[in-house]
Order: structure tokens, then sequence, then C-alpha cells
């Protein structure tokens, strides 16, 4: 099935904008307005991303206007005010950079994301250049799959499973759900066969009800 999605450049933006070092404080908010976008990765040389800008690196200038410095504000309080000062996006970027790898699974740029409390990640080769960027909304492009689709591929993962069944087993999906019906001779497999359901991309979750000769089979 060539068109499932199971890395991130299978879901990824290709098409990214990006700013160097030097691009200016009001150049950086006209692209992000034009592009639509709330970060931007920082590139030097022939694409190495050093760090990315964001909204929140920004908004500083504007929430620190009237405020009078205070230096027992906290580091965070302070790394503000220094980004209330700058103008360059190398004043304003945030690093060490989060990045992950375009033959990352998207389980693992969910995890990244959820760890670091990011909403995008820039996407990189093995030469670390920028291939792309990968949101939120990207990893959800799984969910969308049809029911045909995925009752399909659960179909052949369990074929594979379980090769010779007692009875014939049902694959249904409806919204993402997925029903696993049928007899097979081991019932130490239906855990097995559950996880394995689990791990198909755009399940939103799994009713197994695998029996063993006739007697339902323990699933979890």
């Amino acid at each position: 099935m060539p068109n499932v999605p199971h890395t991130v450049s299978d879901v990824m933006t290709h098409t990214v904008v990006a700013v160097g070092r030097q691009a200016g404080f009001k150049e950086i908010v006209k692209i992000m307005e034009q592009w639509k976008v709330s970060a931007l990765p920082v590139l030097e040389g022939e694409g190495r991303v050093i760090g990315v800008v964001s909204e929140a690196d920004l908004l500083p200038k504007e929430e620190f206007r009237d405020a009078v410095p205070s230096p027992d504000g906290g580091t965070r309080h302070v790394t503000d005010l220094a980004k209330a000062g700058a103008s360059t996006a190398e004043e304003l970027m945030s690093t060490p950079v989060v990045t992950v790898r375009a033959d990352a699974t998207l389980a693992e740029a969910a995890r990244i994301m959820a760890r670091r409390q990011v909403k995008r990640l820039p996407v990189t080769g093995p030469d670390g250049l920028l291939e792309g960027v990968i949101s939120r909304s990207d990893l959800l492009k799984v969910f969308l799959r049809s029911d045909d689709d995925l009752a399909e591929e659960v179909s052949r993962k369990l074929r594979e499973l379980f090769p010779a069944p007692v009875a014939p087993l049902e694959v249904t999906a409806s919204e993402g759900i997925v029903t696993v019906t049928g007899t097979v001779r081991d019932s130490m497999l239906a855990p097995l066969a559950t996880h394995l359901v689990r791990g198909v991309e755009g399940v939103v979750g799994v009713d197994c009800r695998l029996n063993t000769s006739g007697r339902p089979a323990n699933a979890g």
C-alpha cells in the first residue's frame, strides 16, 4: 500500500518559507502574515537549520513596550526582555533548535512535539539540511484515510498473523474504529492482534472479538 503515510516525509509540507540570520523584525512579521504561518526556520549556509523564530519570540516586543524592567523577574522574564529589544532573527530565534528527521515515524514526531510543547518541527535530511516542516495538523492527516482503506490494511496484517484461522476473520471499519471478528487457534495471539491493529496509521479504536474454538479469546 504505497500511499499509506508512515513517515514524516509522507505528510510534511515540502515547500517551506524560511529566513536567514539577519532577517529583520518587520520582515519576519510580514513573511508570517503573507504565508499564514506561526513560526519560521532560521537557516545559514546551504540550508542548515540553526533556530526557529515563532510568534512567541516576537510578542515580547509588544508585551514589554511600556513595562518597567525588574531585575528579580526570573530567567524567563530576563529572556523575554532581551527579545523585546531584539531586531534580527539571530537575536529573536529559539535555540537549540528542535528538529525531526524526514524518515522518522509519525509517532516519533508526535512524541517530540508533545514533549517539547511545540506546534511544528523543521524536518531535516541525513545532511542536516532543511527538507520541510511538519505541523500538528499534518500528523492528523492519517485520520483522513477511508474506512475501506483501513479495513484492507488490517485484513492483510491479520492474514500474516493468523495464516490458518479456524473460521474466516472479518474486519470492518466505521469512522476509524476497526472491529475484528472470527475464530483462531491460538488465544495467546489475540492481545497481539489488538496491538497490531492499533498500530495501523489512521485507526481511532479497536474492537477485537476474536474467539478460540467458539470461546471468546482474551484480547485485553
